[in-house]
């Protein structure tokens, strides 16, 4: 052979497909919502150009956020009362217990000047997510400087915190969660019937702040909010919706939106009370809390090493931004100066530098007092129990206060109609399988496909077709948690091809190749949020519930499948393992054409799940609202008379279910066989 011809030769050999980087399609998904989210709230941001327009914007913000956390709660008595007390020099400090809804207990200390003159401007201050609530040294540092500046203090511990904790260790004023996921276990739970811990936290502040307004030492008129972390956070959420704030201090909040330029999939998604759910195709977003304060003073703290990771990569830039959208909206109003931005080198914290920036602020603003405060009155924490209201330092079991799981619990699942679609935000469109590669075992034709499901997605899959194919062998659409592995000769795919049945092993959403790349930024941030729980919140925030997209996943699949005339015929047999049961359920439930399902030891129900103080299934398969209209026991029964097998199932906490219970659970639907065991075995696959 010639050079030129050895050449040649070798490009043929090294030549085949162009497999794309699957790893990319959710974020490229995701960042194709969040983009557009960002220019439909830009939009309308650029068109506040009236005070006319911005009242009107402040009213939708309002609407919109109860609209999106699960509606404003009904006002109930707050029982009050003052459990002790003691002096230190310069303030009192009052142990209180109050209820912010029937039962549910918020305990907090009164701090209240020793000098001065009556009525005092109020402060209302919201923790951050220290574990011991407001025993937090730095609280009580911040709470006590206040205190012997002239303010009446409130501080309270937040849901899961101090002598909240709900989720108790060796000790009842130890979590055995952590602070973040004391708010976030429950507020996953919360979803499923439409609710959140979103406004159970707002709601916790407006009550407190009931408390404070009505206090017989505080103006009324001069109400302040302020707390850093999730105290910032959820000062911006106090903001958002209670009139009677006359200024406000936010430190180190999570002041950046979540749709902003630049999206960095999966986002700045953390604790359940800051993701809301659904506003992406809304145009909400966080910076929308703080419109209905303007023209009211409003001072953002931050400290510029958050974005390295305490918070998202685009923390500050999105802050900047977003600071001068409003700033303009002050300036619009006459009041320019009433919006102020400090920024601190150092990390995440309420540190001195800032402690003085709040009190010089509230002085301007609530006292008119020109001269700065440049050091902060003597201040020394308490230890954690002198501030206690309880006696054993927990509502629960001293108060036998209600939880967030115990309020939920007693939710009663709805039958609501509704389009189960629409509530999964499916998408549907035409599909088509495209080859990219073909190899080939002794007795099986193998094919590397992939489906486009969705703007940006493809789904690859194998398809295993056998060399002597039987009409009477189900067409088997297998879905596994674990990815499409079960590939080798001898494995599962082959043995069932052997046996004359096709095989379509796809990863879905999130699974095996299209498992998510990581992020951009700080390794401290980007390794924890890829996870299918970031990624499962940031669809939800984005309107399309990670759930649902795997459902787009398998109906494109469907199609693609049913589109080829050798396969058109065949029986469908959607079979699926652990995790993936919920969404082959779902798209069951929506497809006619999968005639038969097979679920390997999935979730029992989302009743379940709702009940269950210690679940463990994964965030991706949560629904909002979809214990409103139905579970997946009714969902199953619905599929009469196409047949579910049911190989084993596990309650919310992973445990296995006898069969029995299982078959008490169906008892009404005659289309469900419940088998003891589960398997994933050629045998059982194939004797469906």
């Amino acid at each position: 052979m010639t050079r030129r011809e050895l050449l040649s030769a070798a490009a043929a050999v090294i030549t085949g497909a162009n497999y794309r980087n699957y790893s990319a399609c959710l974020p490229d998904y995701l960042r194709g919502l969040a983009e557009a989210a960002y220019r439909k709230r830009n939009a309308v941001v650029a068109k506040l150009t009236t005070p006319a327009a911005i009242r009107e914007r402040q009213a939708w913000v309002g609407e919109t956020f109860w609209k999106l956390t699960g509606g404003m709660p009904e006002r109930t008595p707050l029982n009050a009362r003052t459990a002790g007390a003691f002096e230190r020099p310069g303030y009192r400090v009052e142990k209180v217990v109050y209820e912010s809804r029937p039962g549910l207990f918020i305990s907090a200390n009164l701090y209240i000047p020793a000098a001065g003159r009556p009525p005092y401007p109020g402060v209302l201050f919201q923790m951050g997510h220290t574990t011991n609530g407001k025993a937090g040294d730095l609280y009580q540092r911040c709470c006590q400087g206040l205190a012997q500046l002239g303010y009446v203090v409130l501080g309270f511990d937040p849901m899961g915190q101090g002598e909240r904790i709900y989720y108790p260790g060796a000790t009842p004023t130890q979590s055995r969660l952590g602070a973040d996921e004391e708010h976030t276990a429950p507020g996953r739970q919360m979803l499923l019937f439409g609710d959140t811990s979103t406004r159970m936290q707002v709601w916790d502040s407006i009550r407190s702040l009931d408390y404070l307004a009505a206090h017989p030492l505080v103006d009324p008129r001069r109400l302040a909010s302020t707390g850093q972390s999730g105290g910032g956070t959820t000062t911006m959420l106090l903001a958002a919706v209670d009139p009677r704030l006359a200024a406000a201090a936010a430190a180190c909040p999570i002041s950046e939106n979540y749709a902003c330029a630049g999206f960095n999939p999966p986002g700045s998604t953390d604790d359940a009370e800051q993701n809301f759910v659904g506003s992406g195709p809304l145009g909400f977003d966080r910076w929308d809390l703080l419109y209905p304060l303007a023209p009211k003073p409003l001072l953002v703290l931050v400290s510029d090493r958050d974005f390295f990771g305490t918070y998202s990569p685009n923390y500050i830039t999105s802050g900047h931004e977003e600071f001068a959208k409003l700033h303009k909206v002050y300036e619009t109003l006459g009041h320019g100066d009433r919006l102020a931005w400090h920024s601190t080198p150092l990390p995440h914290g309420l540190a001195y530098d800032m402690r003085l920036k709040i009190y010089n602020w509230f002085e301007r603003w609530l006292k008119g007092v020109a001269e700065p405060v440049l050091e902060e009155p003597p201040t020394k924490p308490e230890p954690d129990a002198a501030l206690w209201v309880t006696e054993s330092g927990s509502v629960v079991r001293s108060l036998a206060s209600e939880t967030p799981f115990t309020l939920n619990r007693k939710r009663v699942t709805g039958n609501t109609p509704v389009r189960l679609d629409a509530l999964l935000g499916v998408e549907r469109a035409p599909a088509r399988a495209v080859v990219l590669g073909r190899a080939s075992f002794r007795n099986a034709g193998i094919e590397a496909i992939e489906v486009a499901s969705a703007p940006g997605v493809f789904v690859p899959a194998w398809l295993f077709q056998p060399r002597q194919a039987l009409p009477s062998k189900p067409l088997l659409l297998l879905l596994e948690p674990g990815g499409r592995t079960r590939w080798h000769e001898g494995e599962l795919y082959d043995q069932l091809a052997q046996s004359g049945a096709v095989v379509c092993a796809p990863d879905l959403r999130g699974v095996g190749d299209l498992t998510p790349e990581f992020s951009r930024g700080a390794a401290r941030h980007a390794r924890p949020h890829n996870s299918d729980e970031h990624w499962a919140w940031a669809s939800l925030i984005l309107g399309k519930p990670l759930a649902g997209q795997r459902v787009t996943d398998i109906l494109a699949l469907v199609t693609a499948l049913r589109a080829r005339p050798e396969l058109a015929s065949r029986r469908l047999v959607v079979a699926a393992q652990g995790a993936l049961t919920v969404p082959a359920l779902f798209a069951a439930a929506l497809e006619p054409a999968i005639g038969t399902l097979y679920l390997s030891g999935g979730l029992v129900s989302f009743r379940n799940l709702a009940g269950t103080e210690d679940y463990r299934h994964p965030f991706g398969n949560f629904v909002p609202r979809l214990l409103n209209h139905t579970d997946l026991p009714e969902l199953a029964a619905r599929l009469t008379p196409r047949r579910v097998v049911l190989a084993g199932a596990v309650d919310a906490a992973g445990r296995r279910m006898e069969a029995s219970a299982l078959r008490a659970v169906h008892s009404a639907a005659s289309n469900v066989e419940v088998r003891a065991e589960q398997s994933w075995s050629a045998e059982d696959l194939l004797q469906v």
